[in-house]
């Protein structure tokens, strides 16, 4: 009872920020409801920069509590959503585009962080949201990396401002290149960060075109993608843990340094994918999904009452320009990979 009322208030507070948020992302998909959460949650710390500093309100525990096992919690309910068999159907058609967008993306990351002097932290956050699915692909990752809210902060906002520009060019650069609909929905899907902004495009282009073959492709294509978090998270965890031993040398010895950082809600999350896929029924699987990404709204307020806005903005242009290099290196390369395999 003790533990429950010391994350009660805090997490009450990032429930509240995040109800009206959810309907504002629902009301404006381009956006997005993390979005929404983490604008009011930053926009909360600055007017009452003394909330979570107030022990008598006990806010801070469960605002920490949202922001970190609350957050892993909803990465495992969007396993609910995935569809092993259909993804795997899709997936031999594209996972050769997936694999070189991929790897344009973090090599863009990395030679962009280098050259701008990003911390790196930041720059796997962006390279990683920008190649896999954006937000919940930062929200999977930032706990295997120990990323600071503030980079968390940085990553999401600059995933949202591509997000709503690749709304915008994405149909109209399409349509000008000749782009047969699934040519169309393979780059959307292969391209474009976050769910959200992969289905308003192709939905412009399906309803352009009179068919919704683009979306429907370009929709599966994006879930497949989602599934490179497993091996991406999984590779980070013993990355940061062999480094984590380099620099701090060997305490207890690198299993146990591999141990101590596994992402274990990751497994969770490929657990509820099984789950789904064998036994699945779409009404409650429908409802744990939808639950999955109202945590992770909840998550982010909880990120942007943490966040020191002044500080944020601060080193605000190496992000975008980090996110800049990955977005077009990403969309460039799976514009070329289909253009040589012929299917466009």
């Amino acid at each position: 009872m003790k533990q429950i009322t010391k994350y009660f208030t805090g997490t009450l507070l990032c429930f509240s920020i995040a109800l009206p948020a959810w309907f504002l992302g629902k009301a404006f998909p381009i956006a997005g409801g993390p979005v929404f959460g983490i604008l009011a949650g930053m926009a909360l710390s600055m007017t009452l920069p003394r909330l979570l500093c107030n022990h008598a309100l006990g806010l801070e525990e469960g605002v920490k509590f949202t922001s970190k096992s609350l957050l892993q919690v909803s990465i495992i309910l969007l396993g609910f959503g995935m569809n092993l068999f259909h993804v795997l159907e899709v997936g031999r058609q594209t996972l050769y585009v997936i694999f070189f967008t991929l790897s344009a993306s973090f090599l863009a990351a990395y030679f962009a962080g280098k050259a701008l002097q990003l911390d790196g932290k930041m720059t796997i956050l962006i390279g990683v949201g920008t190649s896999i699915c954006g937000g919940s692909a930062i929200a999977a990752t930032a706990p295997v990396i120990c990323a600071k809210d503030e980079d968390v902060a940085h990553s999401i906002s600059t995933i949202f401002l591509f997000n709503v520009l690749a709304v915008f060019i994405f149909p109209a650069l399409g349509s000008s290149l000749g782009m047969s609909d699934t040519g169309f929905g393979m780059w959307a899907g292969t391209a474009i960060n976050d769910t959200s902004s992969v289905v308003a495009s192709a939905t412009a282009w399906s309803e352009a075109a009179g068919n919704d073959a683009a979306l429907g492709f370009a929709t599966v294509v994006k879930l497949t993608r989602t599934l490179m978090i497993v091996p991406v998270t999984l590779f980070l965890a013993v990355y940061t843990a062999a480094k984590t031993e380099i620099n701090e040398g060997p305490k207890c010895g690198r299993a146990f340094q591999v141990l101590k950082i596994f992402p274990w809600f990751v497994l969770g999350f490929v657990a509820a994918s099984v789950v789904n896929t064998f036994w699945g029924v779409p009404l409650l699987s429908g409802a744990l999904v939808a639950a999955g990404k109202f945590m992770i709204v909840m998550a982010m307020a909880a990120i942007g009452l943490k966040t020191n806005l002044p500080r944020l903005l601060t080193n605000g242009f190496k992000p975008i320009l980090t996110g800049l290099c990955c977005w077009a290196s990403v969309a460039g390369v799976s514009l070329v990979v289909q253009k040589l395999s012929g299917n466009w």
